[in-house]
C-alpha cells in the first residue's frame, strides 16, 4: 500500500481522498478484480455490474434490522394478495372480451402470441443472483400476464364427477367457486389400464393428475436399479404435483395398479390458478411439523405430503375436541394454545404448541381413552383416519402412544 500512497503524493491527492481511495474504494476493487480473475468471464463488463448490484444488494439487506425485514415481508403478502385479486380481475376481464368480441383471424393469433410468458419463466430461479426481499414482489408484479385457462368441453355429468373429487383432494378443496370452475374445464379425462406407467421417473412434468377411480404404485429406482414402492395412490389422490411446484423432475415412477379414470391438468393452468396456495400451505405447516417430535424421522416429502392432508380447526375455550368413548375418526396435533386430557372426570395431563393426540383410537380401533377440551382458544391441526394410516409410521406410534396407559 506504500507504493499507492506515494503514487497518490505525486499526484498531490487530498488527504481526504486517500482515505477514501484505501479505505473504501480499494477493498472493492480489489475484490471484484479477483473475481473477474477467478471466473474470466467473456463479457467482464456484464459481470462486473451484475457482481457490484449482487454485492450492493447484500450489503443493504445485512443493513436491515429484524423487525424491519418483517416490515418488509409483510409488505410483500399484502402485494402479493393484491396481485392475485388483479390476475383474477384481469382473467375474469378476459374471459368477457373472447365471449363477447369477434376478432379478426390474425388479430387473434397475434394476441396469442402476445399472451404467452417467456420461454424461461416458470424455471427454477435459485441459481440467479439474490435480489433484495423488498424487490421480489415488484418483479413478480411486472412479469406477471394476463392468463386464460383452457377449456376442454365436457358434459355435466363428468363436470360433477370430477368436482367430487377434487373437493376431496387437498390441493383443490379450498379453491373459490370461480377458480374451481376454471380448473374443472381445464381438465381432461385419461384412462389408464392395469400394469400401464403414467410416469417416468427423472422425465420433466408438464401435468399432474387426479385419481377418480383405481389405484396406482408410485416408485422409485434403488440401488441396485430395481423399482422399489414407496407408496400407493387411491381415489382422490393427487400425483405428480411435485414437478410443477417445484420445476423440478419426476420425483418417482408411477404405474396403475388397477385400471384407473384420471383427470390431468396442465402446468400453466396449476401454476395460475392453484400453486400459490398450495405452495403457501406446505410451507407453512412444514416448518411446524419439523418441530413435532413424533414426526422427527421424516423426511421433507413425507412432511409435505402430511401437510397436504392436514386441515385447520380451532375450538373456543372450554370446548370439547372429543370425549371418551367417542369414535376415533381423526388424529391431532395443537398448533397454537392449550388443551386438557381428562378420564372419569380426573384430569390427566395439559397439552401445548407441537403436542399431539387422539392417536390411540385410530391405532388401536378403540373408542376414545380420554375427554380433550381446549384451554383457551385452541388452533388445532388435524388428520383423517385414512391419511393417518397411509402417511404415519404406525408401528413408531404404538411405541410412543402410552399416555392413557
Amino acid at each position: 500500500m506504500a507504493a499507492d500512497n506515494s503514487g497518490m503524493d505525486v499526484m498531490k491527492v487530498s488527504d481526504e481522498k486517500k482515505k477514501y481511495i484505501v479505505d473504501l474504494l480499494n477493498p472493492t476493487l480489489e475484490e471484484l478484480v479477483a473475481e473477474c480473475i477467478k471466473e474470466m468471464p467473456k463479457d467482464p463488463v456484464a459481470f462486473m455490474l451484475e457482481w457490484l448490484e449482487t454485492k450492493r444488494v447484500s450489503e443493504s439487506d445485512s443493513s436491515l434490522s429484524p423487525e424491519e425485514k418483517s416490515a418488509l415481508i409483510e409488505e410483500n403478502k399484502k402485494l402479493e394478495a393484491e396481485m392475485k385479486k388483479v390476475k383474477s380481475e384481469m382473467s375474469e376481464t378476459v374471459k368477457l372480451v373472447d365471449r363477447n368480441t369477434e376478432a379478426a383471424p390474425d388479430s387473434e393469433e397475434e394476441d396469442d402470441d402476445n399472451d404467452e410468458p417467456p420461454p424461461d419463466f416458470y424455471k427454477d430461479q435459485t441459481n440467479k443472483a439474490r435480489t433484495s426481499v423488498s424487490a421480489e414482489a415488484y418483479g413478480e408484479w411486472n412479469t406477471k400476464k394476463a392468463f386464460v385457462a383452457p377449456v376442454i368441453p365436457k358434459t355435466d355429468e363428468q363436470k360433477d364427477r370430477l368436482k367430487n373429487v377434487l373437493t376431496k383432494s387437498f390441493l383443490f378443496e379450498c379453491l373459490e367457486d370461480n377458480d374451481m370452475t376454471v380448473v374443472i374445464g381445464a381438465m381432461s379425462e385419461v384412462n389408464a389400464a392395469e400394469g400401464e406407467r403414467v410416469i417416468n421417473q427423472g422425465e420433466q412434468g408438464d401435468f399432474l393428475f387426479v385419481i377418480e377411480t383405481g389405484q396406482l404404485d408410485c416408485s422409485i429406482k434403488s440401488d441396485d436399479g430395481a423399482d422399489k414402492v414407496v407408496k400407493t395412490c387411491e381415489v382422490g389422490d393427487v400425483f405428480g404435483e411435485l414437478a410443477l411446484l417445484y420445476n423440478c423432475p419426476r420425483s418417482a415412477s408411477v404405474v396403475a395398479k388397477l385400471a384407473c379414470v384420471l383427470w390431468k391438468l396442465d402446468r400453466d393452468t396449476f401454476s395460475h390458478i392453484v400453486k400459490e396456495s398450495a405452495q403457501k400451505k406446505r410451507q407453512r405447516y412444514d416448518s411446524f411439523l419439523a418441530k413435532v417430535p413424533l414426526l422427527s424421522n421424516m423426511d421433507a416429502y413425507e412432511r409435505s405430503q402430511l401437510a397436504d392432508a392436514l386441515k385447520v380447526e380451532v375450538f373456543t375455550d372450554g370446548a370439547t375436541i372429543f370425549r371418551q368413548g367417542d369414535v376415533g375418526n381423526k388424529f391431532y396435533i395443537l398448533e397454537d394454545g392449550h388443551a386438557v386430557a381428562s378420564k372419569g372426570g380426573q384430569q390427566l395431563m395439559n397439552y401445548n404448541a407441537g403436542d399431539y393426540f387422539g392417536e390411540l383410537a385410530l391405532i388401536r380401533n378403540q373408542p376414545r381413552a380420554a375427554t380433550i377440551v381446549a384451554k383457551g382458544e385452541a388452533k388445532l391441526l388435524s388428520v383423517d383416519s385414512r391419511s393417518f394410516k397411509r402417511l404415519l409410521n404406525v408401528n413408531d406410534l404404538m411405541e410412543r402412544a402410552s399416555k392413557y396407559t
